[in-house]
């Protein structure tokens, strides 16, 4: 559990995976990156300067790209294959289907640019149906980190799993407040906060977006939160959720993603197996996006911390 927070800096979700695939390159050489025309946009460029024949430009052919990794994977290479989440995920749901997860190829997709929070590229970019798409295939492994030292853990920890994985990070500055070298364990969920009246369960960029929900309960509202950070989507860590369920009687899911589909559903199917229990959903409701800030993105599509406020004061009253 992270019991104290800081905030030690601000950097972008992507910037993490850069670092962590030019560690990666030093640790082990069958570790190869592919990209389809975004280099510069996923951070790679350490890692091609450094390993030019351990890097594969697909350009603007992200179908031929997954197959390649396939074909990498079926050679012994660990492959991350790397584009934006939009080209990643549902331009080549096909290949990824039949090449990847049906064959349980050991490829890594690495999407960048998720939700949002991409801002003034607009709706054709924002994805907001990803993670629904990529946790319905079975055998896949997907993973959400919420900050820049997370998304090194995660991008490391990856390479050392043996299987399909699908990971998304993002494009703007975020706050960064997991400590260096947290342990990060694949469907192990990650307690930020303990509490008693109500559980918060959060993904991605919503985890910094819960952790200052939770001050504003606790000071507001005086309701004391509950906060866990659900960075691995698929496997979900279901013993923490129903623990937390238990506790508390009452759950909010908070993902940068679409209603349907993404972790509160996830999270739903577990309550309804095991305790059913009241369940308020921070998430875009069935909508695409628009070019914008992605600060004012998120306020406009239901994502801001005051929306994770209301969604737990109206759980906590439900529960009543």
């Amino acid at each position: 559990m992270i019991s104290d927070y800081k905030i030690t800096g601000k950097k972008a979700t992507r910037d993490g995976f850069g670092q962590a695939m030019s560690e990666l390159g030093k640790e082990n050489e069958n570790v190869v990156a592919l990209c389809a025309d975004l280099t510069g946009s996923l951070k790679l460029n350490t890692f091609v300067a450094d390993y030019p024949k351990r890097f594969f430009q697909a350009g603007i052919s992200e179908a031929n790209m997954m197959g390649v990794a396939a074909g990498l994977a079926t050679g012994g290479k660990i492959p991350f294959a790397t584009t934006f989440a939009n080209f990643a995920t549902g331009r080549v749901y096909d290949q990824i289907r039949q090449s990847i997860a049906y064959s349980h190829k050991n490829v890594k997709i690495c999407a960048s640019h998720a939700g949002l929070t991409l801002g003034e590229d607009g709706a054709t970019h924002q994805i907001l149906e990803d993670l629904g798409m990529m946790k319905m295939l079975p055998g896949m492994t997907v993973i959400n980190p919420c900050d820049f030292n997370q998304v090194i853990a995660a991008t490391k920890a990856i390479a050392k799993h043996h299987g399909p994985v699908y990971l998304r990070f993002g494009r703007p500055g975020w706050p960064i407040f997991i400590p260096e070298n947290t342990e990060f364990e694949i469907g192990k969920a990650l307690h930020m906060h303990h509490g008693k009246d109500v559980s918060i369960f959060a993904t991605g960029h919503m985890v910094y977006q819960a952790l200052e929900a939770v001050k504003i309960l606790k000071s507001k509202h005086s309701i004391n939160a509950e906060l866990i950070n659900i960075h691995t989507i698929k496997p979900l860590d279901e013993q923490a959720i129903v623990q937390s369920a238990t506790k508390t009687g009452c759950v909010v899911t908070a993902e940068e993603h679409q209603r349907n589909g993404g972790l509160g559903d996830s999270v739903a199917q577990v309550l309804a197996r095991f305790i059913p229990t009241p369940q308020e959903y921070v998430a875009v409701n069935d909508s695409f996006g628009e070019s914008g800030k992605p600060m004012q993105l998120l306020d406009k599509y239901g994502l801001s911390v005051n929306d994770v406020v209301g969604a737990a004061v109206k759980a906590f009253e439900r529960k009543k």
